[in-house]
């Protein structure tokens, strides 16, 4: 099987590069891998869904897809009362990722899981992810659908996605469970999609 950024165990040799990301006035620090996605900087996907995001959170947040945590850790520190969760299946960028959290003195729970799979009975207030595109459609539409039925009533979902990967019908698929969808921001063909149940 080929070593890729949603393998539970890759197995790429460690490579750890060191990175900077200023999110909205507070200066963050990052430990990154190989076998993670986004090695050694924060990605142009990750920072446009970031600055996307409202002016306000709260409640119950889910990094769901954290990698090394450039969202979860940069939502945790600007919303110091929201409760975030980080979530991935690989080992690698969860062991990055709680590296990270402490580093950055970000209070956050980091959990083992494949999708949704780790949260049943949980509801979240937000749900926000860079969906690993890679894996293939039907792998981050289930993302999609398993977190749309994790959401609270008025719970929203935030994701970015390339526009040549599939924007447009991604978008269509969100129609289909959730009660509106918008664009919320795009930039160098990523669109910032808002699903909100």
């Amino acid at each position: 099987m080929n070593d890729h950024y949603y393998t539970r165990n890759p197995a790429s040799e460690s490579r750890p590069v060191s990175c900077e990301y200023m999110y909205r006035g507070i200066p963050l620090a990052f430990q990154t891998d190989a076998g993670v996605f986004s090695k050694g900087e924060v990605d142009t996907g990750t920072d446009l869904l970031l600055n996307a995001l409202p002016e306000e959170m709260r409640g119950d947040i889910l990094d769901l897809g954290c990698g090394w945590g450039a969202i979860g850790i940069s939502v945790a520190r600007k919303w110091p009362e929201a409760k975030v969760t980080m979530a991935d299946i690989n080992l690698r960028a969860l062991a990055l990722s709680r590296e990270n959290a402490k580093r950055n003195h970000a209070d956050v729970a980091c959990v083992e899981s494949d999708g949704m799979a780790a949260f049943a009975g949980r509801r979240f207030d937000t749900i926000v992810t860079n969906p690993p595109i890679r894996a293939g459609k039907q792998v981050i539409y289930r993302m999609f659908a398993d977190a749309a039925a994790c959401l609270k009533p008025g719970g929203v979902l935030y994701l970015v996605i390339r526009k040549q990967q599939g924007a447009e019908s991604c978008m269509k698929y969100l129609q289909t469970m959730f009660s509106s969808v918008e664009k919320i921001d795009k930039s160098g063909g990523f669109w910032v999609l808002k699903a909100v149940t």
